[in-house]
């Protein structure tokens, strides 16, 4: 909100806020302040009226990214295992560092104002997939009950609080062309300004006084599609059982 109102005052070009595959459907807080970021740079741009332009760009994973994975499974396959994974179906979107330096640059240059631009990362990758390639091109075997004798071991930990299984890019399913054949332009719900300056001192309220059932109503009342990891995340488990 500071960032938005300063570029207005200073009469920035551009301002590009860059968000997170989290802000879709968020299981936690985290990713539910994003997607309340994006509501701040979708009601800027209506502000500005073009005078700022205000556009997002949401990442998913940044592959070889400081607290990425990769980085973390190649110290613990130094460290001879094992290699752990927070649940044995969790799937993530990956994005080279090129190509997350890339859709910041195009989304500034195809910006307009309130956009939010997603990149065609393709298909999601299973991280127990990605450790098992990690071991095998470190030269290495995994260990399993059947193959006790293997260097290193893939565990599974359990889900951190506010994980999700699988992540999603898009809220909606209003997508459009962005002139670019990787990047995805999605149309997504926005809250007029003025009632969004009401929600937001509403939170502010609640968070002066330390009351911790009326932030996360607040919350809702912001990013109506936040919901608990756990009642996501069960309902994941129940289709992979079916299929």
């Amino acid at each position: 909100l500071n960032i938005a109102r300063a570029a207005l005052e200073a009469g920035v070009e551009t301002c590009i806020l860059i968000s997170t595959d989290k802000a879709v459907r968020p299981t936690n807080v985290m990713g539910a302040s994003k997607r309340a970021a994006e509501l701040v740079f979708q009601a800027a741009a209506i502000r500005g009226a073009g005078r700022t332009v205000f556009s997002m760009v949401r990442f998913g994973n940044v592959l070889g990214s400081s607290g990425s994975v990769v980085p973390l499974f190649r110290r613990q396959i130094q460290a001879g295992g094992p290699i752990t994974i927070t649940h044995p179906d969790i799937i993530r979107y990956f994005m080279l560092i090129p190509e997350a330096a890339q859709l910041v640059i195009q989304a500034g240059a195809m910006a307009r104002g309130g956009e939010v631009f997603v990149l065609d990362m393709g298909e999601p990758v299973r991280i127990a997939d990605l450790a098992r390639s990690m071991i095998r091109l470190s030269g290495l075997t995994e260990k399993t009950e059947a193959e006790p004798m293997g260097d290193i071991e893939v565990k599974a930990v359990g889900l951190r609080p506010g994980e999700k299984l699988f992540e999603e890019l898009l809220i909606g399913d209003d997508v459009v062309p962005s002139g670019h054949p990787r990047i995805m332009c999605a149309r997504e719900r926005h809250i007029e300004p003025a009632l969004l300056d009401k929600m937001i001192q509403s939170l502010r309220q609640a968070c002066a006084s330390n009351d911790s059932d009326s932030m996360l109503r607040q919350i809702r009342n912001l990013v109506p599609e936040y919901r608990p990891a756990d009642e996501v995340n069960a309902e994941a488990s129940a289709a992979l059982a079916v299929r």
